[in-house]
């Protein structure tokens, strides 16, 4: 499931009903891009739109890529509070609140969490800063 930025440690991933989902709207609507704030609009649900419809801030912090070349944004703030965390983003039946791409499939996606080992927190402490906003735009 984990996609790995090259030899980064992985940070986020995509259950496989996730990542079929990601395929489908794909198709739909080319490539597409995730981003996970704290703030309105389903709250902490990360959101998949169009790539390039959703404008990242030079804050924002590029968590990898999942699905093989599908960015994962989250604000800076947000990242303060789970930088502990490794997060797989599922789908499930209902309807989520925002403007996200699997809104009208009558799904949503959401964060499943669990803390980072710590074999995962050493590794990460040896590795670069992750990319931001102002450093990929």
């Amino acid at each position: 499931m984990a996609q790995h930025s090259g030899d980064r440690t992985p940070r986020v991933e995509l259950t496989p009903a996730a990542q079929e989902m990601v395929e489908r709207l794909e198709k739909r609507h080319g490539p597409v891009m995730f981003h996970q704030s704290g703030g309105c609009c389903d709250g902490s649900s990360p959101m998949c739109y169009p790539l390039g419809e959703f404008r990242v801030g030079g804050s924002d912090v590029l968590l990898g890529r999942v699905a093989e070349n599908v960015p994962f944004w989250m604000s800076s703030d947000q990242y303060a509070y789970w930088s502990h965390t490794h997060l797989t983003v599922d789908v499930v039946n209902g309807r989520g609140g925002g403007f996200s791409l699997e809104a009208p499939e009558g799904v949503r996606f959401l964060i499943r969490s669990r803390l980072l080992t710590e074999d995962e927190m050493e590794r990460i402490a040896t590795e670069p800063p992750l990319p931001t906003g102002t450093e990929v735009n």
